[in-house]
């Protein structure tokens, strides 16, 4: 396993809708274990996308268990081809990024949803979830689809920030 560097904005990559994944391989095996990898090196992350760090794939992982806005959590999630099949309800909360490490914003997200995908196995998974979990998972969907938080923003003029400090990847 290793820690991979997480792409910045405005790197290409990152705008770029990711192809689906059609064979679970060695090598998407090595990737889904270098992204954990990456993930909990950054102290407080809770997710993280295969664009982030440079693979064009439908792939997120993702673990909000420890974070203090976490009122559901399904552990340790790494989702293979993803898509959203129910959204309700909306709310507004304040997002940041790795890959904007210098901004946070307010955006407007479903407070509940279902999330269709495949485990790391292949298997079909559901998940449904709300509150800070389902904020966290239509963040990462959306970077497979080649947007960042800031193309939500509700305005940038009134809801984007510059972070204060971020907490930096452990080595």
């Amino acid at each position: 396993m290793a820690v991979l560097k997480v792409l910045q904005y405005p790197d290409e990559i990152l705008k770029e809708k990711c192809i689906l994944i059609k064979k679970i391989d060695s090598q998407i095996n090595q990737l889904i274990d270098d992204m954990i990898e990456s993930l909990q090196s950054f102290p407080g992350c809770v997710g993280i996308a295969a664009p982030q760090i440079g693979s064009s794939v439908q792939l997120i992982g993702l673990d909000v268990g420890g974070h203090k806005k976490t009122t559901i959590s399904h552990g340790l999630v790494v989702l293979l081809n993803p898509v959203i099949r129910m959204q309700e309800g909306e709310i507004i909360s304040r997002e940041g990024c790795l890959s904007l490490p210098d901004y946070t914003g307010n955006v407007k997200r479903a407070v509940k949803i279902r999330v269709c995908a495949q485990n790391r196995l292949g298997q079909p998974i559901e998940i449904q979830t709300e509150g800070f979990e389902a904020i966290v998972l239509q963040h990462e969907i959306d970077h497979l689809n080649g947007i960042l938080f800031v193309d939500r923003i509700i305005s940038l003029k009134t809801d984007l920030f510059r972070r204060k400090f971020y907490k930096k990847q452990e080595k």
